[in-house]
């Protein structure tokens, strides 16, 4: 007898889809592995594509309005995000170095409210305890500082791959800005002919979700910057403006970011203030992500980014967990983007309005009348 007829149907299916999915798997943890040799260089690179879709607006307004040629109002808009960046860190310095002295001098202050409302209220905990906790808490610490000393040592090199990262994603910004349409035509003229014209086209909806996503992302990173930045200036915490820029930096991790950024302040009021500010701060925040959430997302997202508030979650969760706070930034944009394209590729256009305009017909050379992606 053969195969076929002693072993049952439902095995032989099973068997064909197991090792077509194992070998889909090696290849996507080859991948995954050649990504993170390469992460100096793939995630600025990656950066700067954000950064490009953020700065091609003002990069548009200055060529049309002040009639300023590609290259220079490429140079003036990315100079220009430079000087925020530099502004906001400087102020961001400033700040923390006027106010840690003080957030010290309340901090013992605090730490005594905090403690006598532990004493006090509903965990009636005593101060031996409290002590306690305290004391396993500090030789704890000490018995990690070799680990805390190991980390320190190799922060020469992190730095140096931070620098690296910057320079990188600074020129690849200006050339994406300048020159983007010729790179793109590039790189679809090194597919065969037949892929070229589906792969140009899933393109340019891979970048409308994109840009959806990054401007939807840094609206609603500023609303709850500003938000909660001055809900921490008028409770008089200290540190507002550092807080409001974590907050803001934390706001690109979906869900996570907000709440953890947010549990900053409500941390650095109960040490500065006590319970009664942390539970006033707690309250401005809530509100802050609940406008977020429920009001700014749905509306501001709308059909370009399609992913339920759980694959969302579920999506940021494995990215931390497979490469850290790099997975976590990246994880949404990127199944955002693969969500568009796969739709594309077995017919389901979410943008059919854009047709099949903006056609690549290259015959043996690289493409170089590819308009615009969008």
């Amino acid at each position: 007898m053969t195969d076929d007829v002693t072993v049952p149907r439902a095995i032989r299916v099973s068997a064909a889809w197991s090792w077509r999915v194992l070998l889909v798997a090696v290849a996507l943890a080859a991948l995954f592995w050649l990504l993170t040799v390469l992460k100096t260089v793939v995630v600025p690179v990656a950066i700067a594509l954000l950064v490009t879709i953020v700065l091609t607006p003002p990069v548009t307004w200055l060529q049309r309005r002040v009639r300023l040629p590609r290259a220079a109002a490429s140079g003036v808009a990315l100079l220009g995000l430079l000087a925020v960046i530099g502004l906001l860190i400087g102020l961001a310095g400033s700040s923390i170095v006027s106010g840690i002295a003080e957030l010290w001098q309340e901090a013992g202050v605090g730490i005594g409210r905090v403690t006598d409302w532990l004493a006090q209220g509903p965990l009636h905990l005593s101060t031996t305890q409290v002590d306690d906790y305290v004391s396993r808490i500090g030789s704890s610490i000490s018995k990690d500082s070799g680990g805390i000393v190991s980390g320190a040592l190799s922060v020469t090199t992190t730095v140096g791959h931070v620098a690296a990262g910057t320079l990188i994603a600074i020129f690849c910004t200006f050339f994406f800005l300048l020159d983007g349409r010729a790179i793109w035509t590039w790189v679809v003229g090194l597919l065969p002919l037949p892929a070229r014209e589906t792969v140009h086209q899933a393109g340019r909806r891979a970048l409308i979700t994109l840009g959806a996503y990054t401007r939807t992302q840094v609206l609603v990173a500023f609303v709850d910057a500003v938000g909660i930045g001055v809900g921490a200036a008028v409770l008089r915490v200290p540190l507002a403006l550092p807080l409001g820029i974590i907050v803001f930096v934390g706001s690109f991790i979906p869900i996570v970011g907000a709440v953890l950024s947010g549990s900053i302040a409500i941390l650095v009021a109960l040490v500065a203030q006590g319970p009664g500010a942390a539970a006033l701060m707690l309250i401005v925040v809530l509100v802050v992500q609940q406008l977020e959430g429920h009001v700014m997302q749905p509306f501001l997202m709308g059909h370009a980014v399609s992913m339920h508030p759980v694959a969302v979650l579920l999506v940021v969760a494995t990215g931390s967990l497979m490469a850290g706070i790099v997975g976590a930034l990246f994880a949404v944009p990127v199944a955002a983007v693969l969500n568009t394209v796969m739709l594309y590729l077995h017919g389901h256009d979410k943008f059919p309005a854009l047709g099949d305009r903006d056609h690549v017909r290259i015959r043996g050379r690289a493409p170089t009348d590819v308009e615009e992606l969008a």
